[in-house]
Order: C-alpha cells, then sequence, then structure tokens
C-alpha cells in the first residue's frame, strides 16, 4: 500500500527489487534526542529485548534508532543482527515468540516463497513499513579511474553467458573493461558484489543487469518467447573470479577497494556517503549517483527499504510498538531526521505519513491488547 506515490516518483522498475553491511558509528549520541520519554534507569534481559534482523544496507540505520532508542526511554536497546534481506526472513519466519526476531530489514520487498514460510511457521500477521530510499551505486577508490557506464554495458561485463551473434550463448569472453566499450577504463574487470542471499544483490540484477539485457536485441527476442530463460540469462552471474561475493558487509566492500584501485564495488549509496574520503561513486548513463538524482528518479539503480513488523509479537515484546513508531517518526526518518546524516534518503511526505499510519495502528493495536 506505500508504493502508488513511489511509483510517481521514481520509474515502475525500481519496485522490482532491492546490501551490504557495515557498522554504523554509535560512539556519540546527538544532543536532539529520538523520543519524548526521558531516560530510565533499569535493565532488561536479552529474552525481553526487540531482536531485528536482515538487510545489512538497512542495519546501521537500524543501529542508530537502536542506540537512541535504549539511552532514551526504559526500554532495552535493541539486537540489531546484519545477515542479508534472505537470511533475514529466513530467521523472521522461524516462529512467534519473544525469543524470535520481531523485525526483519529488507532491501527489497518480501516475496511469496517468504509469505509462505511464515504462514507456514505460524507467523500469520505481518506489517511491510517503507523506511526510505537508497541508491546501490558501482563505486571505486578515490585515486581509481572514473567509471561511465550503462546498464547494458554491466550485463556483458558481467553476465555468465552473453548472446554469440549466431542465435545462441557463449561464456562471457571480456577481461578487460574496454573490451565492453573502449571508452571504458582499460582495466581487467573486477567487481567485489553481495552474495546471492543480498537484497542488494537481487535488486542490482534486476534493476541493473537484467533491464540491461533488455537493450540487447537477442535477449529482448528471448524475453518475449520464454520468459523463465531470459530471466536465467539475464540474472545469472559470471563465476570465473570477475565478481567476487564479498558476504554481506558493504563496509569490507570499501576497505578493499581503498587497498586494489582497480576493482569496482557495488554497495549501498549510504556506504558511499558515508566513506566519500576513501571511495567515489560512478556514473550510471552519465548520471551520478547523489541524493538529488536519487529521489528524482534519474538515477537508474535506486530502490525502496523496508522492515517488516512481526504484529504477533507486538503484545510479547516490551517497547516493539514504540519503537517501530520512533522508526518512521519525523526526528529519525524526516527531511530533517537524524538518519539523513547517516545517508538515508527520506520517503516523501505522503509515503511517510502512510507509514507513520501503519505504525500508530500497531501501537494502537499493543494499547488495546489487555
Amino acid at each position: 500500500m506505500f508504493n502508488s506515490f513511489f511509483r510517481a516518483a521514481i520509474p515502475a522498475a525500481i519496485l522490482m527489487a532491492a546490501a551490504a553491511c557495515g557498522q554504523s558509528d554509535l560512539s556519540q549520541l546527538e544532543d536532539d534526542s529520538a523520543s519524548e520519554v526521558a531516560p530510565v534507569a533499569g535493565t532488561v534481559s536479552a529474552e525481553q529485548k526487540i531482536k531485528i534482523v536482515g538487510s545489512s544496507t538497512v542495519a546501521p540505520f537500524s543501529r542508530t534508532i537502536a542506540e537512541r532508542f535504549g539511552a532514551t526511554t526504559s526500554f532495552g536497546t535493541p539486537i540489531v543482527e546484519s545477515t542479508g534481506t534472505g537470511g533475514g526472513f529466513k530467521a523472521f519466519c522461524a516462529g512467534v515468540g519473544p525469543g524470535e526476531p520481531s523485525i526483519v530489514n529488507a532491501s527489497r520487498p518480501i516475496q511469496d516463497a517468504e509469505r509462505n514460510l511464515c504462514v507456514a511457521a505460524g507467523v500469520s500477521s505481518i506489517t511491510e513499513i517503507p523506511l526510505g530510499y537508497d541508491g546501490i551505486v558501482v563505486a571505486n577508490a578515490k585515486e581509481g579511474p572514473l567509471f561511465d557506464i550503462t546498464k547494458r554495458e554491466l550485463f556483458l561485463a558481467l553476465a555468465k553467458d552473453i548472446p554469440d551473434g549466431q542465435g545462441g550463448f557463449k561464456p562471457n569472453p571480456y577481461m578487460m573493461w574496454n573490451e565492453v566499450n573502449p571508452s571504458l577504463p582499460a582495466k581487467p574487470i573486477l567487481v567485489l558484489g553481495p552474495p546471492p542471499t543480498s537484497g542488494t544483490r537481487d535488486a542490482f540484477v534486476e534493476l541493473g543487469m537484467e533491464l540491461g539485457a533488455l537493450e540487447i536485441p537477442e535477449l529482448a527476442a528471448l524475453k518475449e518467447s520464454d520468459a523463465e530463460a531470459f530471466k536465467t540469462r539475464s540474472h545469472t552471474v559470471r563465476t570465473d573470479d570477475k565478481w567476487v561475493d564479498f558476504g554481506e558487509n558493504d563496509s569490507a566492500i570499501v576497505q578493499s577497494l581503498v587497498k586494489s584501485p582497480d576493482a569496482i564495488g557495488v554497495l549501498g549509496f549510504s556506504f558511499l556517503e558515508q566513506n566519500g574520503d576513501r571511495v567515489k561513486g560512478g556514473l550510471l548513463g552519465g548520471v551520478e549517483p547523489t541524493f538529488e538524482n536519487i529521489t528524482s528518479g534519474q538515477y537508474g539503480l535506486a530502490r525502496v527499504m523496508y522492515f517488516y513488523v512481526k504484529d504477533q509479537n507486538i503484545p510479547l515484546v516490551p517497547g516493539l510498538a514504540e519503537f517501530v513508531v520512533e522508526s518512521v517518526s519525523d526526528g529519525a526518518a524526516g527531511e530533517d531526521g537524524y538518519m539523513i546524516e547517516k545517508g538515508l534518503i527520506p520517503l516523501h511526505e505522503a509515503e511517510l505519513g502512510k507509514a507513520q499510519e501503519a505504525a500508530a495502528t500497531l501501537k494502537a493495536a499493543a494499547t488495546a491488547t489487555p
């Protein structure tokens, strides 16, 4: 129910999907508080704490909110674990109860198979709440070459198999970027990216490689004749060490890019923002990955970040409803919220209002529970 305004603001292809983890700098809380509730002394057992799993792209934002929430309310600081979107849904859907995750962060929408997994384990009521926008960037070290690449070129460089020009496919022969397009750097293809369990990986192949494949006549024809075969061809990344699965850790990708200036990395925009002194973002079809270009829809690798709440845990986990309300409050996720400094691109006003309504509904339900 949150997607209508977003479709109007950013092309619908963005909604086909949705990286990587990072440790947020939590050493200092800012002066403005995240809640009207004053700190109250007391201890909360681990069993009573809010447990959050999922996307490593969303995790730094959750950690920031969790630290503030724990410091400014009587509730314990939520536990945030970065597992990747796919792994997060698997843990989230394991069951109901205070010992189970109450929230899963996601850098793409939940899939039907994941909903079915939840239902099979008794997790029958879930609320989807958008948190903000994010862009997927192709980044490299500050001293590395400038990349200005198209989606078509991303597919040709990174797909396992490409058209052979005779009606079939062949193993990807490209070893250098300038073999894909002479205007690209004369450097070996080496991409450090998220693994298949990552929502960032899902978004990259759907928003980047799949749409790039559609610009190639043979693959556009394949989609018309066999949509499943096309999806397999356009989503399968090469396995000859040109793409390296780097785990659920964008911060580790950033560190490796600094050490390997010829490599490029696929990571979330927020990590680019936080490490702008060390890495730079490449252009996508001439468009720079900036806050303004992502919100306007000009940058073609953008997505919504979500978190999903296990409604049945609301009466079982102290502070869960209050944490959800804080997560989408104006002070946290609004245009002047404290998460903007962490790289969050805020929802448009109408979308944020809907998210706040959903959070308020959960809190009202918690209040009404005997």
